[in-house]
């Protein structure tokens, strides 16, 4: 079990993430479309989250778990005929040959010394706690403000359906004005939905409506953080490099997960985590305030 849905599934959901995704999209895309193509792929990765989510808890219900899964591992391999449609030209450009060719270590030198893309990194490790704090937490606070387990779920649903049009907003928005300009505005907005969420009286329509704008907000992030490594470093390096930042977001999620718990089974609230995603809100414009999409290495 631990080898197989642990080791085995983790590497392979590894091999499929937004990392591997928008690095084949980026490099298919042209430059002033990346970010819409990358908005879309996001958009159509929620999309597919908000369809499988019901569908597999009814095939649970009515077949078993094992059918279940048997349908789930069906549905997957269908991404191996759809990922050879990324497959790139195997041919280089005159173009290409004629420029220097940079090591991987070369690149990751140029990228370690290079400030901008270690503070979009910390902000993405801002989006990983918060929206790990949110999806696990969330409902068992409206459980303790008596809620029943319904109204998180509903909460989950509406997130996971606004994060489609969100992802794809952010994508359009970003192939038109500043990405990181954008993502300053994503913390902010982030930040003040919380206080307001905090603030007002808790109803069924508050929770509802913290969830749709969240929705709006969830995995925006994604399509411009990656549109703005692949603006520093150019799409060949884009897949490595976008895998440290997302490094960090999972840093982040991992954080936002256990720092949940553990506050809530110190003192029975979580009132710290709470403050400490706003704090990060507001870390997060900051950061973003240094990010430049200024090109350090050029596509061949």
């Amino acid at each position: 079990m631990n080898l197989s849905l642990g080791l085995i599934i983790g590497l392979a959901l590894s091999a499929t993430s937004f990392t591997v995704l928008l690095s084949a999209v980026g490099r298919a895309a042209p430059p002033e479309k990346r970010s819409m193509a990358m908005g879309i792929a996001s958009a159509a990765g929620s999309f597919g989250q908000f369809i499988m989510l019901p569908s597999t808890l009814l095939l649970l219900k009515t077949v078993g778990w094992s059918s279940a899964l048997m349908v789930s591992a069906l549905l997957i391999a269908l991404i191996m005929p759809l990922a050879w449609m990324l497959k790139g030209p195997s041919n280089q450009t005159p173009k290409a040959i004629a420029q220097p060719q940079l090591t991987f270590k070369q690149v990751l030198n140029i990228a370690r010394k290079h400030k901008p893309f270690w503070w979009l990194a910390l902000g993405f490790l801002v989006c990983g706690f918060q929206v790990v704090f949110l999806g696990v937490h969330l409902p068992g606070y409206l459980i303790d403000h008596g809620f029943d387990a319904a109204t998180g779920t509903v909460f989950l649903a509406l997130v996971g359906l606004f994060n489609i049009v969100g992802t794809y907003g952010a994508g359009w928005l970003g192939d038109r004005f500043s990405k990181p300009k954008l993502l300053m505005a994503l913390y902010g907005s982030r930040g003040i939905a919380i206080i307001a969420f905090l603030l007002l009286p808790l109803s069924t329509y508050t929770v509802y409506a913290f969830g749709i704008i969240m929705g709006l907000l969830w995995l925006s992030t994604v399509p411009l953080t990656n549109g703005i490594v692949a603006n520093m470093f150019g799409v060949k390096y884009l897949s490595m490099l976008s895998g440290i930042v997302f490094f960090t977001h999972q840093v982040g999620s991992f954080f936002g997960g256990w720092l949940g718990g553990v506050n809530h089974d110190l003192t029975g609230n979580y009132n710290a985590i709470w403050l400490c995603s706003i704090a990060l809100s507001i870390l997060g414009v900051i950061v973003h305030f240094f990010v430049n999409e200024e090109a350090v290495i050029h596509d061949a």
